[in-house]
């Protein structure tokens, strides 16, 4: 199978690593070349974006890509790795989730709030992820990070539990806001399911199973489910140039781009062919002169 560069968008299974999928894309599309586009809890299930071959390289313009998560939380119950995957933590405590009260303890979650990971979580400690040395019982101290929560709306309440659909910045830990929320409401919680609905531009509606995926590598379809470099970063602007420019491009040479075609300033541009094949992305050096910071 002859694989161009772009990208999949996996629908993660519950239980398996990012490494996982990774792995068993690598086996489905018969390329070594697979990396993602930000790691998923193993409970976690929905959007994993893979990138293929050349395309690994765009890895870097993904790193600070919100994410919209739909967060099913359990009130009453407190884990130590603060999702259902972990020990109990504490005594049950019954409670009844209203969501008027859900409501005000989630006002200082919402904008700029300062989050401390998870004591279970792939934060490095010493140069050691932290689950490393949570899981042997060595204490670590996480320092809190800047996160940003754009929105956090309640969809379903009721019961112990409730769900809601959280659009959040890079980095952002909906484990950790289920902690918070209920030592906020004094009786334990924890993350009982988490969907990802987006990461960055890619979202569930464009999402494959493996099993999917699988079905169409046995009928040399793969390539029917994959989003093409070219249309990666679809807020960078694109120009089209020719083989010649190309060529040079590929040499490291700045390029100019249409003054019509390109906003003024913008920061980095998309060199494409006028076949759709993604040659480089420039960045800004003069007015409408771009240097080609990375090649594919």
């Amino acid at each position: 199978m002859n694989l161009n560069d772009g990208a999949f968008v996996v629908d993660k299974p519950s239980g398996w690593t990012s490494h996982d999928v990774v792995n068993k894309l690598r086996r489905i599309a018969g390329t070594r070349r697979v990396g993602h586009l930000g790691t998923l809890d193993p409970m976690a299930t929905g959007v994993l974006p893979l990138v293929v071959e050349r395309a690994t390289r765009l890895s870097q313009f993904y790193a600070k890509s919100d994410k919209v998560y739909d967060a099913t939380i359990r009130f009453g119950h407190a884990t130590d790795t603060y999702d259902a995957e972990g020990k109990p933590a504490a005594e049950d405590q019954p409670y009844s989730v209203d969501r008027d009260t859900l409501d005000r303890m989630l006002v200082p979650f919402r904008g700029p709030i300062l989050q401390t990971p998870p004591p279970v979580s792939a934060k490095k400690v010493g140069g050691r992820p932290a689950y490393e040395l949570a899981r042997k019982n060595i204490e670590v101290e996480l320092k809190a990070v800047e996160v940003h929560i754009y929105s956090a709306e309640i969809l379903e309440c009721g019961g112990n539990s409730a769900r809601m659909k959280v659009h959040c910045s890079a980095g952002t830990y909906l484990r950790s806001i289920a902690h918070e929320l209920g030592k906020a409401a004094g009786c334990g919680a924890f993350l009982s399911k988490l969907v990802r609905l987006e990461s960055g531009e890619f979202t569930l509606e464009q999402a494959r199973t493996l099993e999917e995926l699988a079905a169409l590598a046995e009928q040399d379809r793969l390539e029917e489910a994959m989003i093409p470099a070219a249309q990666m970063l679809p807020k960078f602007p694109v120009e089209v140039i020719d083989q010649v420019t190309a060529a040079q491009v590929r040499h490291g040479r700045d390029f100019r781009v249409s003054p019509f075609r390109v906003e003024k300033g913008a920061p980095f541009v998309k060199a494409v062919t006028d076949d759709g094949t993604l040659v480089a992305i420039g960045e800004l050096t003069l007015p409408n002169v771009y240097h080609p910071m990375m090649v594919l």
